[in-house]
């Protein structure tokens, strides 16, 4: 796979403490200390931001990084909301206004969950892999959630992010390979039930609470495992040769979960930015790469093996290299 990630704008609001949210008083005794066990502190709010605001944002501050103007994007791929502000109408292009990028194809893609900044990614791989002309693809995010309720029982709390993300040929980051599996057999595990409801009466629902926490963690344990073994072995890449493991941050169980799967220790970036920004949706595995890279727990020549999976269901492993050079990761 021939592409690299120059640039990683993380925009992070303002943060408030777990325990100032409203919803927390309105929560039973069970699902307030599932709450407050999940490895949560703080949760970043951007109140009076849109998931396109974040995006926005984001996408600025990337290009003002990479010292390019919006005009010289060849693409834009727009992750795409969990719930869009109209319908009818496209954030995809909304966005491309906003920054400027008319020169960039945009689209977006999606129904993954956290997961879906894989298809993201693959996606731009294809716009650079198909066009010789083209150099450069921003992928960006928006992160909201879809109720005014952040907490989502019994998995994590949503915090707001926008990430914007610089993709070319070349650059400091180098994904070798991305491996992604998808399972339709829990589809609907989680759902907001929105037709005929005003938004301050949705809720987001597991409509099954064992599957979720059961049947749904062995599946991404062995999937998880099986994926990042995969991973390795088709790169002819040793275990003991990666560097650090990443993985998204819906809790400190589910950071345990893949630890345990893998018999690695997790980057400490992610156990860290769980504590003080909840969960980021699609913006978390990213995010975390771009601590550890900061922090120097991905050195120049190492390899990271960074994992997401999602209650959708979906799970992959994308194997990148730090190869030096310039760029670099901005968090806001």
């Amino acid at each position: 796979m021939n592409i690299a990630l120059s640039t990683t704008a993380t925009h992070l609001p303002g943060r408030t403490d777990l325990a100032a949210l409203p919803e927390l008083a309105a929560l039973g005794e069970r699902e307030r200390a599932a709450c407050l066990a999940l490895g949560i502190e703080r949760v970043a709010v951007g109140d009076g931001l849109s998931a396109v605001d974040l995006a926005v944002r984001a996408g600025r501050q990337a290009l003002a990084t990479a010292g390019l103007g919006p005009d010289e994007l060849d693409g834009l791929i727009m992750i795409e909301p969990r719930a869009p502000e109209a319908f009818s109408t496209s954030e995809a292009t909304r966005l491309q206004a906003l920054l400027g990028a008319d020169r960039a194809w945009a689209f977006s893609v999606g129904g993954l969950g956290c997961a879906s900044v894989v298809p993201a990614l693959l996606a731009a791989a294809g716009r650079l892999a198909t066009d010789p002309s083209a150099a450069r693809v921003l992928v960006v995010h928006g992160s909201k959630p879809v109720t005014a309720r952040r907490y989502r029982h019994p998995v994590t709390v949503n915090g707001d992010s926008g990430q914007a993300v610089l993709v070319s040929r070349d650059g400091p980051l180098r994904v070798r390979d991305i491996l992604l599996e998808t399972s339709g057999e829990f589809w609907n595990l989680f759902h907001v039930d929105y037709r005929g409801r005003a938004p301050d009466r949705w809720r987001e629902e597991c409509t099954d609470i064992p599957t979720y926490a059961f049947r749904l963690a062995v599946e991404s344990r062995k999937r998880i495992a099986a994926l990042t073994g995969r991973l390795l072995e088709r790169n002819g890449v040793d275990r003991d040769a990666v560097s650090c493991y990443i993985g998204q941050n819906l809790s400190s169980a589910a950071l345990r979960i893949v630890s345990e799967s893998l018999d690695v220790k997790l980057s400490d970036a992610c156990a860290d930015n769980l504590r003080d920004n909840g969960h980021l949706g699609p913006n978390d595995a990213l995010f975390n790469l771009a601590t550890a890279v900061d922090r120097g727990q991905l050195p120049e020549g190492g390899l990271a093996v960074v994992l997401n999976m999602s209650p959708a269901a979906a799970w992959s492993a994308m194997l990148v290299e730090h190869g030096g050079g310039q760029g670099g990761a901005v968090c806001l």
